[in-house]
C-alpha cells in the first residue's frame, strides 16, 4: 500500500469513527416524564441485568424542575469517599434548553445560573438554539466537533473491535452507544470539549453553571461522571446518577450502565486511571482540579 493510500485509509477510518460517535450520541430525542413518573421510577433505573446501585431519591419539593427540560438536575448533594459533600446550587446538568418556558427562565434566574455550556454539535445548535435568561453567558464545547482535527489516541479499529466484543459480552441494548462511549475517550475533539467544560465550571466567577447536550444523558452523562469522579464521589454513586436519566426521561432504556462502564474502561486502558485521563487526556492541570474541589466540595 502506498503512503497516500495508507493515509487515505486512516482518514476514512477516522471519519467512520467520528460518524459513529455522532450518530450514537445525538440521535433522536427521548420521551419525557412528569414529576410523578420520576417518583415512581426512582428505584428502577436499569434493567434486571444491572447490578444493584445506591438509590437516588426523587427530587425534593425544593429542587428545581423545568417543564421544558425534564432531565435538568443539580449534581450536588453526593457524599465523597472522604466524607465531604458536593455543594448544591452551583452546577446543573440538563437536556437541551431550546424549549424552556417563561417560568423555566425565571427559575434559572432565581437559581443564579450565569453560564451555559453547550456540548452539542453545530447542527443541533442551529436546529434548536438554547433559550436563556438575559445575561447568561453561552459557551460551546462540541464533543463530536472536528474543528480540532480528526485525531484519536488509539488506532480506530482497535477501539471499534473492543467495543463490539464488549457489546456482545454485556448484551447491550444499543451497540451504537456501546461504540460511542469509548470513542468519547479516544477522540481528541472530545478531550478538548470535556476539558473546556471542567475549566468553565472551575473559572465561572459568579453564579451557577448549567451544561447540556440534547437528551442530557450521553455526552452530559459522561461529562458528569468525569466531574463527580474527580470530586471523589464513589463509582457506584456516579453510576446511579448516570442511570437516573432513565427515571427523569421516563424510559427504562434511555441509558445502560454498560455504556458508562465502556467509557471508564477505555479511560483506564489508555491512561491507567481517571486522574491521569483528566490530566493527560483532557489537558486539565492540577490548579484547575484544585479549584474545582475547593469550589464544589464542603
Amino acid at each position: 500500500m502506498t503512503n497516500h493510500a495508507r493515509t487515505a485509509s486512516v482518514r476514512v477510518l477516522g471519519l467512520v469513527a467520528a460518524g459513529t460517535v455522532a450518530a450514537a450520541l445525538f440521535g433522536p430525542g427521548t420521551a419525557l416524564a412528569d414529576s410523578s413518573d420520576i417518583t415512581s421510577a426512582s428505584s428502577g433505573f436499569g434493567s434486571v441485568e444491572q447490578p444493584t446501585l445506591p438509590e437516588i431519591p426523587p427530587p425534593s419539593s425544593a429542587a428545581i424542575r423545568l417543564d421544558g427540560a425534564r432531565n435538568f438536575r443539580d449534581i450536588g448533594g453526593y457524599t465523597t469517599v472522604d466524607g465531604r459533600t458536593v455543594r448544591s446550587g452551583l452546577v446543573f446538568r440538563s437536556n437541551k434548553l431550546s424549549t424552556l418556558t417563561d417560568a423555566d427562565l425565571a427559575k434559572l434566574t432565581d437559581a443564579d445560573v450565569t453560564l451555559d455550556v453547550d456540548l452539542r454539535n453545530v447542527s443541533e445548535r442551529s436546529e434548536a438554539p438554547d433559550r436563556l435568561p438575559d445575561g447568561v453567558r453561552y459557551q460551546v464545547a462540541d464533543v463530536v466537533g472536528i474543528e480540532h482535527g480528526l485525531a484519536f489516541h488509539e488506532f480506530v479499529p482497535i477501539t471499534l473491535g473492543r467495543a463490539l466484543i464488549d457489546g456482545a459480552v454485556t448484551g447491550t441494548s444499543d451497540i451504537g452507544q456501546t461504540i460511542g462511549y469509548p470513542f468519547m475517550v479516544n477522540f481528541r475533539g472530545s478531550d478538548v470539549a470535556f476539558g473546556d467544560l471542567l475549566r468553565a465550571v472551575a473559572t465561572n466567577p459568579d453564579g451557577a453553571t448549567v451544561y447540556h447536550c440534547s437528551a442530557g444523558k450521553d455526552r452530559t452523562g459522561w461529562g458528569t461522571a468525569i466531574l463527580l469522579t474527580l470530586l471523589g464521589v464513589p463509582r457506584d454513586v456516579v453510576s446511579a446518577d448516570f442511570m437516573a436519566s432513565n427515571a427523569y426521561l421516563g424510559r427504562d432504556d434511555a441509558v445502560d450502565l454498560s455504556w458508562l462502564n465502556a467509557a471508564f474502561s477505555q479511560a483506564e486502558r489508555l491512561y491507567g486511571s481517571m486522574d491521569a485521563y483528566v490530566r493527560d487526556g483532557l489537558g486539565v492541570d492540577q490548579a484547575t482540579v484544585d479549584a474545582l474541589r475547593v469550589k464544589l466540595l464542603q
